[in-house]
């Protein structure tokens, strides 16, 4: 079917507005169960310490005669002190005068708009940053400050591949990160493993934080009690609630997704023995004006607190796909 003759289309009108939503979309997912779940605490130091301590060995010869005298005593054994440093954090941002006043879709204030983006970026690095395996660094000078993260941390209740090693301390501090060894496959036997080192060493098994791959894989273990969770309304803690159930010989486990972890480790945390301490918390600064724009930087000082790493667990060197 033809067009008729001189009919005037939109092809050749002009002044036609634009059609622009009001609504900004955006898939960036923003969920940071770690860093949400994990105690907070103030620290007046870029080097925060604590003490642990453990009982002694259990003794089966404990029995002793009727009215014995003591005649020497039992060694006392010192608390460890161990530390971490505060790393700083930032996210910085200009606008322009000009782009802060004219009209826009979707946002009235364009530094208003990015600034909450920005932090929501923060946040997202602070829960990769948390997860990953880095050793800790009192920087200098030249070099930043690393807090050390979760893989630099645990060496107690491990199940890893041989050709893995776990962190060393020094001075209380894990300054070496794990090494990573060659990944296998996660099963039903290495996470048993784990729930018994840390049911030993007297942990609680709570939560089992997990990359998209491997959620898959602890989905199709028998231990597996539920597959899904009835939600009754909807929550800020809605993404942890929508957790399977492992139950163990041990305890129950609730399987956790996490975006920003790295896939080839899989943690078994109890967030008691968790928490983020803060020298400086979140704050947003106006920058000295210099020419025609805003300038804000988002920053904390901020590093991981690992109460008692005994109490926490890690199946390492895990295959990725």
């Amino acid at each position: 079917m033809t067009i008729v003759a001189n009919t005037f289309l939109t092809f050749d009108a002009k002044g036609i507005r634009e059609e622009l939503s009001d609504v900004i979309y955006q898939i960036s997912p923003e969920d940071t169960p770690f860093i949400s779940m994990a105690g907070k605490e103030k620290v007046g130091n870029t080097l925060y310490e604590w003490q642990t301590d453990e009982l002694g060995a259990v003794d089966t010869t404990n029995a002793h005669l009727e009215g014995d005298d003591i005649a020497s005593f039992s060694a006392v054994t010192a608390t460890a002190r161990v530390g971490n440093y505060a790393q700083i954090s930032r996210k910085t941002l200009i606008i322009s005068g000009t782009e802060e006043v004219v009209r826009k879709a979707g946002r009235r204030s364009e530094l208003a708009y990015q600034t909450a983006q920005r932090g929501k970026e923060l946040k997202r690095d602070m829960e990769a940053i948390a997860l990953h395996n880095i050793g800790g660094d009192a920087g200098n000078s030249t070099t930043a400050r690393d807090t050390a993260t979760m893989g630099a941390w645990l060496k107690t209740n491990v199940d890893k591949h041989a050709t893995g090693t776990n962190p060393s301390y020094t001075a209380g501090v894990p300054s070496t990160a794990r090494t990573d060894g060659t990944q296998r496959a996660f099963t039903e036997t290495i996470l048993k493993s784990v729930i018994s080192s840390m049911w030993t060493e007297g942990g609680t098994l709570k939560q089992l934080f997990v990359g998209p791959y491997n959620k898959g894989v602890v989905s199709n273990f028998d231990g597996i009690a539920t597959t899904n969770f009835d939600l009754s309304r909807p929550r800020p803690a809605a993404i942890i609630a929508s957790a399977d159930v492992y139950v163990s010989d041990f305890g129950v486990l609730s399987v956790l997704p996490n975006r920003f972890q790295r896939e080839r480790d899989a943690w078994f945390l109890d967030f008691e023995f968790i928490s983020i301490a803060h020298v400086r918390p979140f704050r947003v600064t106006k920058l000295a004006k210099t020419g025609d724009a805003e300038k804000r930087l988002m920053l904390l000082e901020w590093g991981l607190k690992v109460k008692q790493e005994a109490a926490l667990g890690l199946a390492a060197d895990l295959s990725t796909s």
